[in-house]
């Protein structure tokens, strides 16, 4: 194992890492921006190195600053956490070139799947089913356009290295489709530095479900089950789910093997998500695969019991998987709640400011990943999450009656939250049949002020 590992991350997210450094033996060395100068999650680091201003981009996201904190602090290892720069092949081969172990996949895979269209190619040849569209990148919106009209409207343009929606534009007939592609290609190429885009057949009532890989550098894989993540707003996910309503046992034993076969096959590594949209036929249909640990990973944990972030390490590290698939169980349902400093009822707007009084949700099965305190000054730099609220049950029935009950004991003031949202999400009698998908939350009438 390491004997120090950088965590190139904040929040929550750094202090989860930092303490899975510690169960391992490993000393934990953190960054941090000037804002985040008093962040709580730093307490859990064996040593703090400022790497600059509030800024991101002069930060968290400077690749150049965070190496050399790992150079002068002599770690051996650095993970990157979700966000930042944990999807950034550029980082990750530099990190190879200074003799320091990421924490993650190769550069190369990095590579391919942050490209979507090369992505779905690639996962396509290994067996796994796509959406219907292009084949690659559309070169004209001519060819585009021909090829929405064989295989039929509505359709999506979506940006090849995009994610969160941007890029993203739907389209109807021929004129929505111009529109579209012009304003994507846009939008696409100011937000990624990339303006290609690749197009899908719209599904309509379709689902989000994921399933959670793990991969060691010796051509072994294993899945821990699959994540329905269907509630979302602008294609940003609020609740998260294990096991989906709509995923057979069966199906979700021989469709995840399958899943993990596949990467593994790729000569990937370390722990990844799969993501499938699922048509109301039931049919799956690969969207992506994310290169990093995923916010919603603790429903996965709860579930099978396995330590994702422990297992990143040691696949790091050099080790074999520590599981075989036969070893992995699913007991019970867990749903996680992302807490976050936002107004529903002003568009989601972000709310940072100060807490001035915090109490952590209690109950049975209560999981609570958070690297706040009360009188902690939430910063206008960064996410907005306040937290991470995650309830396993023996089944889907006493899991969200825990997540009701415990979203009732926090208290959280100073700062508009999204707990009231969240709360009304868990009792809507679509929610609780599990009969939603992802246009749902939309047309609920939830978010209406």
């Amino acid at each position: 194992m390491f004997r120090k590992v950088l965590v190139a991350n904040r929040g929550e997210i750094a202090l989860r890492i930092m303490r899975g450094c510690r169960e391992l033996g490993a000393l934990p060395v953190a960054v941090c921006s000037e804002a985040d100068r008093d962040g709580p999650w730093l307490d859990e680091a064996a040593e703090t190195v400022c790497i600059g201003p509030a800024r991101a981009s002069d930060s968290y996201l400077d690749a150049g600053a965070i190496l050399q904190a790992a150079e002068q602090t002599g770690c051996q290892a650095i993970h990157p956490g979700y966000g930042f720069l944990a999807e950034n092949p550029g980082f990750a081969a530099r990190c190879e070139q200074q003799g320091l172990t990421f924490i993650g996949p190769g550069p190369d895979a990095i590579r391919r799947m942050g490209d979507k269209a090369e992505a779905k190619m690639t996962i396509a040849n290994a067996g796994l089913p796509t959406i219907p569209g292009s084949s690659g990148i559309l070169s004209t919106v001519e060819e585009g356009l021909a090829l929405a009209m064989k295989i039929g409207f509505p359709v999506l343009l979506k940006a090849t290295a995009g994610g969160g929606g941007r890029g993203m534009r739907m389209a109807t007939d021929e004129k929505s489709f111009r529109k579209g592609f012009s304003e994507a290609t846009l939008e696409s190429g100011k937000a990624f530095g990339n303006p290609g885009l690749y197009l899908e057949k719209f599904v309509t009532g379709g689902r989000h479900i994921e399933f959670q890989i793990l991969c060691d550098s010796f051509g072994n894989g294993i899945h821990l089950g699959e994540r329905e993540c269907s509630v979302q707003r602008n294609h940003q996910k609020l609740v998260e789910e294990s096991p989906s309503p709509v995923i057979p046992s069966k199906l979700r034993d021989s469709f995840g093997t399958k899943v993990a076969t596949a990467v593994a096959s790729l000569g990937y590594r370390n722990a990844g998500t799969v993501e499938f949209l699922r048509a109301p036929d039931g049919e799956l249909y690969f969207m992506e695969l994310n290169t990093r640990l995923q916010v919603e990973h603790p429903v996965s944990e709860m579930i099978t019991g396995i330590d994702i972030v422990r297992q990143q390490l040691l696949i790091a590290a050099g080790h074999h998987l520590e599981h075989k698939q036969s070893d992995i169980s699913f007991n019970g349902h867990a749903v996680e709640l992302r807490i976050n400093a936002e107004n529903p009822q002003d568009n989601f707007r972000p709310d940072p400011g100060t807490i001035t009084k915090f109490k952590p949700p209690t109950g049975d099965g209560v999981r609570w990943d958070s690297a706040i305190r009360e009188g902690y000054r939430i910063p206008p730099h960064y996410d907005s999450m306040v937290g991470k609220l995650i309830v396993h049950g023996k089944d889907r029935n006493q899991a969200l009656d825990g997540a009701v009950k415990a979203l009732d004991s926090m208290e959280v003031d100073g700062v508009h939250t999204t707990i009231d949202l969240q709360r009304s999400i868990l009792n809507h009698p679509v929610f609780r049949k599990g009969e939603y998908d992802v246009d749902w939350l939309a047309g609920s009438g939830l978010l209406e002020g």
